[in-house]
């Protein structure tokens, strides 16, 4: 889990949430990591990003579908042409439920993977992604968990070009990653042995936070709720937690 420069087609370049209640959800994030909210116009359909010490972290869009589709978050992958995304995507097994040009900021492609999963890709315009990553308040991984693993990484490999390293292959944990060790952009997690039969396959959006605990505890005050117990693990503490629309994402406090 390391800092990375947000140039290579199909690295994750920026993430967004899509909220029931963005006034809600951006009270709930700006007390929890520090973020300013910043309106992006009446013509971007009140989209708001974002901003921890004047750097865009993250984007968020109105869930206007009234409960059909719940609040998540949306980890988008570098690409470089948003018409040759969205072809490659429905060939490799992927439904293209958005490509969207949105005015000069760039070009927006969302589809829901072979496993299920929504998934984002960008075409650059002046939007470029995220200004920082592994800092207290940002994200520090993008990690897909699946129901359906081998169609999830072939679909990753031929939509986006991902050149995958496994970390683990048995039956008990296994994941690969979008490069190598300490070089790995974002994971892929089979999430066979843990997903219920009533979850889906989805993105996980983690943030680095200075102290697990406290983050939680911080998170529960102000209306979320921590769906895991804290755990320590090779590359961090960790935890899921819900925000008080229910989109889940992970705390983790870094190892430096």
């Amino acid at each position: 889990m390391s800092t990375f420069i947000q140039t290579t087609t199909g690295e994750p370049v920026w993430i967004d949430l899509f909220s029931s209640d963005p006034l809600v959800a951006g009270e709930f994030y700006s007390q929890l990591f520090g973020w300013t909210p910043r309106e992006g116009g009446s013509e971007l359909g009140g989209y708001i990003n974002f901003f921890l010490d004047d750097k865009q972290i993250a984007g968020m869009m109105p869930n206007n579908t009234n409960g059909v589709i719940p609040d998540f978050w949306t980890v988008y992958l570098n690409i470089d042409n948003a018409d040759a995304a969205a072809h490659i995507i429905a060939e490799t097994g992927g439904l293209v439920q958005i490509n969207h040009r949105v005015h000069d900021l760039g070009t927006m492609v969302v589809a829901t993977d072979p496993s299920g999963a929504t998934v984002g890709g960008w075409q650059a315009g002046t939007h470029l992604g995220f200004d920082e990553v592994q800092a207290p308040g940002t994200p520090a991984w993008f990690e897909l968990q699946t129901k359906d693993y081998p169609s999830a990484v072939s679909f990753y490999q031929e939509a986006f070009g991902w050149n995958t390293s496994v970390m683990s292959d048995n039956d008990d944990f296994r994941y690969c990653t979008l490069g190598v060790r300490e070089n790995a952009k974002a994971g892929i997690m089979d999430g066979q042995q843990f997903l219920l039969d009533d979850d889906s396959s989805q993105w996980l959006v983690y943030f680095s936070v200075a102290n697990t605990d406290a983050s939680a505890a911080r998170a529960v005050e102000l209306g979320g709720t921590i769906v895991d117990r804290i755990r320590d693990t090779p590359f961090g503490r960790m935890v899921t937690v819900l925000d008080p629309l229910g989109a889940a994402f992970k705390l983790i406090q870094v190892q430096r």
